[in-house]
């Protein structure tokens, strides 16, 4: 997070309330910045109160306007951190490139309504309810889902971003993942789907929430159909598949890549966040679960432990390699992972929506700010402090670097905010000059 030679880049930013210029391409700067958002239903709110924390220090560098997307080259969410991805990126009809939400509000939205996503039913038949339901259908019939999300993101389409976004997806009908890129759309007209389409879609837990199903076109008219569910049955943690987003943009020679090499990692500014874990001692044990047939690996209190468990399997491999490919790169300061794994077997549900559990989750995110960086130790694949340094103040060194490579690209590009302004001033000098002459 240290590498941009400071000396060459403005002190301060005094154009901070000019209008705010889109992040100028990698070419005009040093790194290749990226924020993944794992999935995880409700918990959705830990990386929420994260973000509206990283937000608020790039506002006190740049200004009220400034937001997440004018300083990373590509947002992935998984599941929830697609909804959330959409809610950064998606542009506000009403002020054009200023996105529709601020990071500050993921949490407002959450608590106002993932109880009416996943309503609670309190009475003492609820647990037995529920297994009869699961045998019948999804546990939820996701209208009201389905509802807010066309009705918040309207007809914004993939393209239409404020920053390249990634969101991955599983279909069912191909049986293999689809990972809706902003980079693919441009060679492959048939991804640019619907936002709320494809939130809907990543969104779709199994057991949960219905699969989906929509149609696009290809270049031609052809309809092309999708069969959505969770993208986190195969990437719940989509910081890989960002990264590989980003690999192959630069295989195919993107010039906004130039002369960044595919091989370039140390050249990566990796943020990843997590939803959230049980503590150790609330994980599954093997006795229970060799008991287990059908209705026991679907249904426990609070979760469903298959599909638990892939999605935490496939988030913690991911950190593991890239954890093992900074540190191989000795550019460990280059990847930041935020996760908590101390979570009470409620709070790690994936839908227990009650006004008090979601309180917990925001009060959750707050004290894992002031809770010091993790990394994983390659031996065991566990993660354990890596210092003192709290995840408050990473985030604090990790915003006066996006500020930082923004102000670089944004001296270097003919079309960025610095330069602009700085034409203009010359020009205005230049006029004054003649009509002194």
């Amino acid at each position: 997070m240290e590498s941009i030679p400071k000396h060459i880049i403005p002190k301060y930013n005094f154009f901070a309330d000019s209008p705010r210029s889109p992040l100028q391409p990698p070419t005009y700067g040093n790194l290749i910045t990226v924020l993944s958002i794992d999935g995880g239903g409700i918990r959705g709110l830990i990386p929420g109160t994260i973000l509206a924390f990283l937000e608020s220090q790039l506002q006190k560098l740049d200004g009220e306007q400034a937001r997440l997307a004018d300083y990373f080259d590509v947002i992935a969410g998984t599941s929830t951190g697609g909804l959330v991805t959409a809610m950064l990126t998606t542009p506000n009809p009403e002020v054009g490139n200023r996105p529709l939400f601020a990071a500050k509000d993921i949490i407002d939205f959450y608590l106002e309504h993932c109880p009416k996503i996943f309503p609670q039913d309190s009475s003492p038949f609820a647990p037995a309810a529920n297994v009869v339901k699961s045998l019948m259908g999804p546990k939820y019939d996701g209208k009201y889902l389905h509802d807010i999300v066309r009705e918040k993101l309207g007809e914004t389409r993939l393209h239409q971003t404020l920053t390249n976004v990634v969101i991955p997806t599983f279909d069912i009908k191909q049986l293999q993942p689809k990972i809706f890129s902003s980079y693919e759309v441009k060679s492959n007209p048939s991804k640019d789907a619907l936002l709320s389409d494809i939130c809907i879609g990543t969104s779709a837990a199994p057991t949960y929430l219905p699969a989906h199903h929509f149609q696009s076109q290809d270049s031609t008219g052809k309809p092309i159909e999708f069969n959505l569910i969770d993208g986190g049955v195969a990437a719940n943690n989509p910081a890989l598949v960002a990264i590989n987003e980003v690999s192959k943009e630069i295989l195919r020679g993107n010039p906004e890549f130039f002369p960044i090499k595919p091989t370039d990692y140390a050249r990566f500014l990796v943020v990843s966040l997590g939803t959230g874990s049980p503590k150790s001692e609330e994980k599954y044990h093997a006795n229970l679960a060799a008991k287990w047939g059908i209705l026991g690996w679907l249904t426990s209190e609070h979760s469903t432990p298959l599909v638990d468990i892939f999605m935490q399997a496939s988030s913690d491999m991911v950190d593991f390699h890239i954890a093992t490919l900074f540190q191989a790169l000795q550019s460990e300061d280059s990847y930041l992972r935020i996760q908590d794994d101390t979570l009470s077997q409620q709070m790690s549900s994936v839908d227990v929506a009650t006004k008090e559990n979601l309180e917990n989750l925001v009060k959750a995110g707050e004290e894992l700010l002031k809770k010091p960086v993790s990394r994983v130790n390659l031996e065991d694949g566990k993660s354990e402090p890596a210092g003192t340094v709290t995840n408050e103040k990473a985030l604090i060194r990790l915003a006066e670097a996006l500020s930082r490579e923004k102000r670089l690209r944004d001296m270097r590009s003919p079309s960025g905010n610095l330069a602009t302004n700085q034409k203009k001033e010359e020009c205005a000098q230049n006029n004054s000059t003649s009509k002194l002459n």
